[in-house]
């Protein structure tokens, strides 16, 4: 589904690294620093459109997501949003995406990774449901505003005011804004705009005064707010309790724990009920002393007993780790190997 993005031909993009989840967006414009300080102080626009986007129409679209995916979603309101997870049957994390139905349908963007698998599932999953899921990348791309004046360029989207979190508001000449949870004092949304006016979309935001920056940008704040993100802070063995993602729309989580049955409930449930997930996300700081530095993957060693293993890097901007149950407290120094 992901395609490059047009806007790599803006002045001084520079596109993501050939091995990253971001590759087909741009890396950065030049300035890496200057787009996250933008971020933290006024208002950046983000390149996010390699993201797939599917769509789900029909009478029971979201009674019949609800009893597929962990979220509970059955009585979403239209303009409501949320996040949720497909688990296999072990209760481990396939697909993260989020959900806004508008105007009877139902719209999921999801990992560059995620979409074809994402709706080869939903499509296998339809049985007699009055559900059509579909591939919607041509129609709709995703783009983020971050910082505390997004509300400055709402002029260029034709709106009065900011949507509430977890609510998506439509804009003129189609698509809507949609706020996220805030990578800490940072606010956060998703506009998602027409595919084919991606550049003109883009145009006016920044001549509204949002300052283009890169995926760089956004998962440096993405990480140190220790926001999850799948494919990149969890692996093959990742379950939702591991990384933060237990929890209703209320609670800004991912996995509902009081509804029906869906794949990998029993897993959820139980571990739940134990209180105690084998592993769990935390943020680590690298301070740039060793030779290098460590990449997605590496494993994070701590220091108590020589060559113990205390986890494995989920990313390299500051740095996320998948943590085992004893591998340290805050303040705990942990060289990566």
């Amino acid at each position: 589904m992901a395609t490059s993005s047009p806007l790599l031909a803006l002045p001084g993009a520079v596109a993501g690294l050939p091995d990253s989840p971001d590759v087909g967006v741009a890396w950065h414009y030049g300035d890496p620093f200057a787009e996250q300080r933008a971020a933290a102080a006024g208002v950046a626009v983000v390149d996010r459109s390699h993201r797939p986007v599917l769509a789900i129409s029909g009478a029971e679209r979201l009674s019949w997501l609800h009893t597929i995916t962990s979220q509970h979603i059955a009585n979403l309101g239209d303009g409501e949003s949320a996040e949720s997870l497909d688990l296999d049957g072990n209760g481990r994390v396939l697909h993260h995406f989020v959900l806004t139905d508008l105007d009877e349908v139902a719209w999921l963007d999801t990992e560059p990774a995620s979409g074809r698998p994402l709706l080869d599932y939903l499509r296998k999953m339809v049985f007699w449901a009055k559900a059509e899921p579909r591939d919607a990348h041509s129609e709709l791309a995703v783009l983020s505003l971050l910082g505390p004046a997004v509300a400055t360029v709402l002029p260029a989207l034709g709106l009065a005011e900011l949507p509430p979190l977890y609510r998506a508001a439509p804009v003129d000449r189609g698509g809507f804004l949609r706020r996220m949870p805030a990578f800490g004092p940072i606010d956060r949304f998703d506009l998602l705009v027409p595919r084919d006016e991606l550049r003109e979309r883009w145009d006016a935001l920044a001549a509204a005064g949002a300052t283009p920056a890169g995926s760089w940008s956004f998962e440096a704040l993405r990480t140190a707010a220790l926001v999850p993100r799948a494919g990149v802070d969890t692996d093959d063995r990742a379950i939702p309790h591991e990384v933060g993602w237990i929890g209703g729309v209320a609670e800004q989580g991912a996995v509902h724990l009081d509804k029906g049955c869906y794949r990998g409930q029993e897993t959820v449930a139980r571990v739940h009920n134990l209180g105690k997930p084998p592993r769990h996300l935390v943020l680590l700081h690298l301070d740039g002393s060793a030779d290098g530095r460590p990449v997605t993957g590496d494993q994070v060693l701590a220091t108590a007993r020589a060559g113990d293993r205390a986890g494995t890097v989920g990313d390299q901007v500051l740095a996320t780790a998948r943590a085992g149950d004893r591998a340290g407290t805050v303040g705990d120094q942990v060289p990566a190997a």
